[in-house]
């Protein structure tokens, strides 16, 4: 029986080829005398060398829940929140203790009546700061009958000095809508004499006391708006996520940047620039506005061009900045400065960003350069599963993690160096000296603060400046003083590049009236001397105007039309991007024909602001969930060249004809046939649909047909031949579900079929000749295993694992680590497959790069994946697996009892 049970899980350990949970054993092979020699909590944690983990509590196996945020008190105790629950302190055993639990407490209110005193209802706590001889605490929820407390910021004190709180004040309360996408963090400043907090783009900017962005935001995108087919933040509007400064009582805010979708922390480094780590929008994957998650510097003023759905500002445009480095697709939670640690200068000067997602701390090391920085980035820590949330450099020099969210599994770690010794003092490094453009933009940013005098004169002729952040900072500096003091310098000015940066500013503050002459103006630029970057900024200056100011009269609307025509299509993707919007808005004669022409052909490049960290394609195998999208679009990545000319097309109204309408109507037939984000289907029709609206009432009906629509379902989210469950799914055991096969019966084939495909089997197996290659066939399945082998191997995967499917981790020389399923290997190189839906596109690793190689000790096979049906459709698939579909089987005839009316 065993054998069989062995074989049956050999078969099967390819449902699908992406690890829910690949090992990583550390690559130290030196352990401290304390720890076991087999830890899972441990094992699974690839770690730099010389460093070490401590695993040292368990929170949700102890009840309390999934925690995700910490801050250390004055007295070195530690203070935690549940997601959902309630806060706690703890005492933690010192590095190397032969016991590691602590001593923990539910925090709680003292009042005057000690009989009153009771657990403080403050749950969904996503931020925790010890400060002031305070805790700080960020709530994310509206009230209810468990947590009395709305989101805002609230201060708790302990008033007479007995170590309970006794005082809790509603510093700020924030509206929005609470959740994933509310207010965060909070920080101390460096020179700790006031508060910086952080908030997704679900929470409302709060009426501020000083605005060093301008509160002049809008869409300020020509670009056909499409909000997200799935409705996510669909009536959030500009400027998105905020950082704003506060003093300790919270009566001062001062908003500092804003633009971004859902960052959740900040960090300061030794020079006392600010940095946050922002989020992507995974269900944009393919499409030409997706961003991946992105490290900024939080510089005074700064915008970073968030705006909802395909909304998106370019990171090349300059009213808004862009990233310093890329990280890739991701969930960021935390960003951490290692100054205070007890790490090598290398690993002390380095943040330290979290993903959630794909269970990966980065290492960030930043050089200045120019205004701002360079960042370089390697993993520090990684595992799988290993759901970080929140992080701190303790007052031992430890960095302590948590991971847990979305009531997952939590777990509290402790992260020391080889080096670490009891005597250790916390400091901050030196702070390295400032570039000479560092020091330009922080004295224009002096006047970020109001009117000043003299801020117009200094600013003025950084506006051409070649550093990005300079030309940025001197901008935002014009735009703090009086309209009238330099509306008409910047309409006579004579520099193109200031005359550019100028009227952008102008656009931004500028009555309606101003937009004849703001358009000339700008005509007057000699369009073929500028370089590349200098016409995306001057054609971002047109859109602003013809956005924020209208559309001019006829005769600057000709000759507008004509300046643009002349240097249209250009060589470069970016300026393409801004001509062809900017042509249709105006109803440009020739702008179909020329945008049809160039969309035949047309070539991705990276609009993203740089190459990613991690590339997308080593990310599949760290997480399903998510690992699974970023597969399936790299089997077949859309266009996201054509894909954004076509939406601008959407929008058209003049210059089409039969012919280029038959054209332009079939690419959406092919566009459907890709694979994006889960959003990807709805965008494409949306735009389809907008399209449709300008065809003759006569010709609706064909180019409908001719555009894919009976592909699609009627909610043009997905394609209409994907079967999905109905659910209510659970999480099932095999317990659970092996009484359910006793029934089988009268079950439905068409529907185990469509199961078979929605369950994922269908692109990994194959069953009587149709399916994917990438997994054995299961044709056979029936006639050799029983139902309970089949819920086993399915439910249970990580039993028994095969060797030739395993994955194998890869740590490289540069810290990175690459997963894969090694398929080959010669003197030099070793083969992998990184993607189940395209096996055969193999990934080349040099052998002189690779540190060690470990195979994945978890299954390669994804649980959970019938997860999602209800007990019916469980027992359609099982039906489905067992007959091999075959409509004569036993399963699908009826029983005995069925049939005397007993069942």
């Amino acid at each position: 029986m065993y054998r069989k049970f062995t074989s049956m899980k050999l078969l099967l350990a390819i449902s699908v080829l992406i690890l829910m949970g690949t090992s990583y054993s550390s690559i130290n092979t030196q352990k401290p005398a304390h720890e076991k020699e087999e830890n899972p909590k441990i094992d699974k944690l690839k770690l730099q060398d010389g460093f070490h983990a401590e695993h040292l509590y368990s929170p949700s196996e102890n009840e309390e829940g999934s925690w995700v945020g910490m801050t250390f008190d004055d007295q070195g105790r530690l203070i935690t929140s549940d997601q959902y629950g309630f806060l706690y302190r703890m005492e933690v055993a010192p590095i190397g203790s032969d016991s590691l639990t602590p001593k923990i407490e539910k925090l709680r209110i003292q009042t005057k009546d000690p009989v009153a005193d009771s657990v403080i209802q403050m749950g969904y706590a996503q931020g925790l700061l010890w400060a002031f001889n305070s805790l700080y605490v960020m709530v994310n929820h509206e009230s209810d009958e468990k947590f009395d407390k709305n989101s805002g910021l609230y201060r708790l004190q302990d008033t007479d000095g007995d170590d309970q709180f006794d005082k809790i004040s509603l510093l700020k309360e924030l509206g929005g809508e609470p959740g994933e996408h509310g207010p965060h963090s909070i920080v101390l400043s460096p020179d700790k004499q006031s508060l910086y907090v952080v908030a997704g783009n679900h929470t409302d900017v709060p009426k501020m006391d000083a605005y060093r962005l301008p509160p002049v935001w809008d869409y300020d995108n020509l670009f056909p708006e499409i909000k997200d087919p799935r409705g996510h933040a669909n009536d959030r509007e500009a400027p998105g996520g905020w950082i704003a400064k506060i003093d300790p009582q919270g009566e001062h805010w001062e908003l500092i940047s804003a633009g971004y979708r859902n960052p959740f922390d900040l960090a300061f480094n030794e020079a006392g620039d600010l940095f946050t780590y922002d989020s992507d929008m995974e269900w944009d994957f393919g499409m030409p506005w997706y961003r991946p998650t992105r490290i900024c510097h939080v510089t005074s003023g700064s915008e970073y061009g968030w705006r909802t759905g395909n909304g998106k500002w370019l990171p090349a445009y300059p009213d808004n900045l862009p990233a310093l480095l890329n990280i890739g697709q991701g969930s960021p939670t935390n960003l951490v400065y290692g100054g205070k640690s007890h790490f090598p200068d290398k690993y002390r000067k380095a943040m330290y960003a979290f993903d959630w997602s794909f269970g990966i701390i980065y290492s960030i090391n930043l050089q200045p350069e120019g205004a701002s920085y360079h960042a370089e980035a390697e993993e520090f820590i990684s595992g799988s599963p290993l759901p970080l949330t929140d992080g701190v450099i303790g007052p031992d020099g430890a960095l302590y993690f948590l991971t847990g969210g979305r009531r997952l599994e939590s777990d509290l770690y402790r992260i020391y160096h080889d080096d670490y010794n009891s005597n250790f003092i916390a400091e901050m490094p030196a702070a390295t000296g400032k570039t000479e453009e560092q020091k330009i933009r922080e004295q224009l940013e002096q006047y970020h603060t109001g009117k000043k005098a003299g801020a117009i004169d200094f600013a003025w002729p950084y506006l051409n400046h070649e550093d990005r952040f300079i030309r940025y900072a001197a901008r935002i500096a014009v735009e703090h003083q009086p309209l009238n003091q330099w509306k008409d310098r910047a309409l006579n000015e004579k520099d193109p590049q200031i005359k550019t940066q100028a009227i952008i500013a102008l656009a931004r503050h500028g009555k309606k009236s101003l937009n004849s002459p703001m358009l000339k103006s700008l005509m007057g630029i000699d369009y073929g001397q500028l370089a590349d970057a200098e016409k995306v900024d001057l054609l971002r200056a047109f859109e602003l105007v013809l956005f924020r100011q209208g559309t001019p009269n006829a005769d600057v609307k000709a000759k507008l039309i004509a300046y643009l025509d002349a240097h249209y299509p250009a060589e470069d993707n970016t300026i393409n991007r801004s001509l062809s919007k900017l042509m249709v808005a105006l109803d440009a004669p020739q702008v179909v024909s020329k945008t049809l022409a160039i969309l035949e052909n047309a070539e991705d490049d990276d609009q993203s602001g740089g190459e990613t960290v991690t590339a997308s394609s080593d990310l599949i195998l760290r997480n399903p969930q998510y690992g699974l999208d970023i597969a399936g679009m790299l089997a077949k990545v859309p266009p996201a060249q054509q894909t954004y000319y076509a939406t601008v097309l959407s929008e058209a109204k003049a210059g089409w004809t039969p012919e280029l309408r038959e054209e332009y109507f079939k690419w959406y037939y092919d566009a459907f046939n890709y694979k994006g984000g889960r959003s990807y289907i709805g965008f494409v029709d949306k735009a389809r649909q907008a399209a449709l609206s300008h065809v003759p009432k006569d010709k609706h009906d064909y180019y409908n047909t001719l555009s894919g629509d009976s592909l699609l379902s009627s909610n043009g989210n997905d394609l209409a031949d994907v079967p999905q469950p109905e659910g209510p799914g659970r999480k099932w055991t095999v317990e659970e579900a092996l009484p359910f096969m006793d029934s089988l019966s009268a079950q439905n084939l068409e529907r185990g079929k469509s199961l078979f495909a929605a369950t994922l089997c269908l692109s990994c197996h194959t069953m009587k000749g149709e399916g994917g290659a990438v997994g054995p066939d299961l044709t056979q399945l029936g006639n050799r295993f029983t139902p309970k082998d089949i819920l086993e191997a399915t439910i249970e995967p990580n039993e028994v694992i095969s060797d030739q499917y395993a994955a194998t981790v890869f740590s490289m020389k540069d810290g990175k680590s690459i997963l894969g399923r090694l398929t080959n290997e010669d003197e030099n190189n070793y083969y992998i497959s990184q993607n189940p839906f395209a096996p055969q596109n193999l990934r080349e690793i040099p052998k002189s790069e690779v540190v060690s190689t470990k195979t994945s000790e978890v299954s390669v096979m994804l649980p959970g994946l019938v997860n999602r049906l209800n007990p019916e459709e469980l027992k359609d698939l099982m039906a489905y697996l067992i007959s091999a579909g075959n409509e004569n089987h036993e399963v699908y005839k009826a029983s005995e009892k069925s049939d005397n009316g007993k069942e």
